[in-house]
């Protein structure tokens, strides 16, 4: 009975240590339960701590950046000048928005907060329509109407959008410094708290010993990993959520302003294509009918005087020749501006191209306008292509009788000199001959001297230019080897130079095509097929051949020609290239299956048609002289010199 009520008294006993224990235990995990709570709404303080201080501090940013804002859109409407001042107001105002969206995430658990953000939103509207007109007003320069209604809206500190979306700003920081106030309070209660009860958790664990001040210490230690790593959870999906609200946010706006970009580039290069063609197309007229003015005079003056003089008919036709001529080379320039006609260099004294063009450019810009030169004795030769050489002059020339209003004075200068590398915008150091075409008309702002290059600015009316010249001769300088500059001055004058490298070589056999001497290569006698659609142009080629003492026959297409090539026999093909059904390159290769080495001819009135089928073949360019086609023909006859008659039986 003994033993067993001992034992019986150490089971009680034992069962009351492990209750007590279990007791212990469970008062500790309490404790420790309660001190976890604490931090939790510490940190949960905390937190709101740090909300209400992003809050505040958004505030104060937004409105710094409309003070921003307005301050640069006063310079704009000051200035008048559509300069940085507008983008940096743009930019500005922009960025408020984007802090006011921003400001609405952060105080979205707060009803009160996002009411007065959707008032500040709207409050923000207000001030963006009246600050918008002063800045419309000032971007359509309407003297000091954009500065008047920037003053009128900010004269009033306290009335307006502007002072309330300030004071609605104040409000908002007001209510979170409350807000933080609060949490500042409630976070000092719970860390006392949390302090309080740690002190009577470290006294229980004295008192339950050893054993329960382990087992509560791993308690307390799963039970704070466990707090934590919830804690970090929620901390982690509330930060996910957010970024994901923003990544949203900013997506949808990217897109718009994507859309709205895509729409106005769209549009611009609609206005600006259509300005362009505009430009060009009342250019060409004009250009085109200063041409023919000299073409139609020099022809009606020479119908006049049939029974005249001949010498003096002779001139009037020359001149309504050079007249065509010139016509014909603007149609070159054109079209080599989008294709990038090669050049034809050649050897040139530029004293003789000068005093050689002065009849020209007298009938050109008018009796009104005194012409005079001052060219260098010992002038250089230089190496490049006469021709747009020419065109180039007479495009300055035009110039500066329009910069004249067609009356004052122009003066042509050639001059050596020697240039340093960049001297003048990026030429190469070296010698180089000037020629300089200066007049007394209205000259250059340094706003037009900084576009004068640029393909389709003018600042001539609507019908007066194409915008082409200068860049032209731009592009024909740098092609050459040279560079154009410009001096001007507003109303005392400008002067354009063109600087064309020295040429150092001998002189360079020119193509024979491009000859202008008098006499007339041919092989009489020689059978040409001439292949060409348009019935006057084929009507004045065969007359042409004939006079040349050639034996051509005539057709309109392709078809017909394969027809009277297998009928006859002929010693040259002249074809026209773009020609409907079958094309040029099209027919000759369909005879050059039955006769390979047969002479061929092209003829054609497009710049950049050197393509592949008509690699190894002449080529001749319309409009084109009874002269250069005698040499373009007596050429391609003598790379293949005529068959013998093939006789019949």
């Amino acid at each position: 009975m003994t033993a067993v009520a001992e034992e019986r008294q150490f089971d009680w006993r034992r069962g009351g240590a492990a209750a007590g224990a279990l007791f212990a235990t469970l008062i500790l995990l309490g404790m420790v339960l309660l001190v976890a709570l604490s931090n939790q709404a510490r940190d949960t303080a905390l937190n709101q701590e740090r909300r209400s201080y992003d809050v505040t501090l958004l505030t104060r940013t937004v409105d710094a950046t409309i003070a921003r804002a307005e301050a640069a859109l006063g310079r704009f409407v000051l200035d008048e000048l559509p300069d940085k001042s507008g983008a940096i107001y743009s930019d500005q105002w922009r960025l408020a928005e984007l802090q006011i969206n921003q400001l609405d995430t952060l105080v979205r658990r707060n009803p009160d907060q996002r009411q007065r953000v959707a008032e500040l939103r709207q409050l923000y509207q207000q001030r963006g329509a009246e600050l918008n007109e002063a800045a419309l007003a000032a971007l359509k320069r309407k003297g000091q109407g954009g500065l008047l209604i920037y003053w009128q809206t900010s004269k009033d500190t306290n009335k307006g959008p502007g002072p309330a979306l300030r004071r609605k700003l104040n409000e908002i920081a007001d209510a979170e410094r409350a807000a933080l106030r609060a949490s500042m309070a409630q976070t000092q209660f719970f860390s006392a708290e949390a302090d309080r009860l740690t002190d009577y958790l470290s006294w229980l664990g004295v008192i339950v010993g050893l054993s329960a001040i382990f087992l509560g210490l791993v308690a307390v230690q799963n039970v704070r990993q466990i707090a934590a790593a919830r804690r970090e959870a929620e901390t982690l999906e509330r930060a996910v959520a957010l970024r994901t609200l923003e990544l949203s946010e900013a997506n949808a706006a990217l897109k718009q302003e994507a859309q709205e970009r895509q729409a106005a580039e769209a549009q611009l290069r609609q206005v600006q294509k259509m300005e362009a063609v505009g430009q060009l197309t009342g250019g060409i007229a004009h250009d085109f009918n200063n041409m023919l003015a000299v073409v139609v005079g020099g022809l009606d003056l020479a119908r006049r005087r049939l029974n005249g003089p001949k010498r003096e008919v002779l001139l009037h036709l020359n001149n309504a020749m050079e007249g065509a001529t010139r016509a014909a080379a603007l149609t070159r320039r054109l079209l080599s501006f989008a294709r990038s006609e090669p050049l034809m260099p050649a050897r040139v004294d530029p004293n003789g191209l000068v005093t050689g063009m002065i009849d020209l450019l007298d009938r050109t810009i008018g009796e009104r306008i005194t012409i005079e030169t001052d060219t260098a004795p010992d002038s250089w030769p230089i190496f490049v292509d006469p021709h747009q050489l020419e065109n180039a002059i007479l495009n300055l020339a035009v110039n500066a009788r329009d910069a004249m209003n067609g009356d004052g004075a122009m003066r042509i200068t050639t001059e050596n000199v020697r240039l340093a590398a960049n001297q003048v915008g990026d030429i190469q150091p070296g010698d180089y001959v000037r020629i300089a075409v200066s007049d007394t008309g209205c000259g250059m702002t340094p706003e037009v001297m900084e576009r004068a290059f640029e393909p389709f600015f003018t600042t001539k009316e609507v019908g007066k230019g194409t915008g082409l010249g200068l860049s032209q001769i731009f592009g024909f300088a740098h092609q050459s080897g040279g560079e154009v500059g410009i001096e001007s001055t507003v109303g005392v004058g400008t002067t354009v130079s063109i600087y064309l490298p020295r040429s150092e070589g001998a002189e360079v056999r020119m193509h024979p095509a491009m000859s202008r001497t008098e006499a007339e290569p041919a092989v009489p006698g020689a059978r040409i097929l001439l292949v060409e659609d348009d019935p006057r142009v084929r009507a004045a080629t065969v007359g042409a051949l004939e006079d040349l003492d050639y034996q051509p026959v005539s057709c309109s297409s392709g078809a017909e020609a394969i027809r009277l090539f297998e009928a006859g026999d002929f010693d040259l093909v002249i074809s026209d290239v773009i020609m409907p059904e079958m094309t040029g390159p099209e027919l000759v290769r369909e005879l050059k299956r039955r006769r390979p080495d047969l002479a061929v001819l092209f003829v054609t009135g497009y710049v950049g048609d050197e393509g592949e089928d008509l690699v190894g073949h002449d080529l001749l360019r319309k409009p084109f002289t009874v002269h250069a086609l005698a040499t373009a023909v007596a050429t391609a006859l003598t790379s293949h010199p005529p068959q013998p008659q093939r006789k019949a039986g």
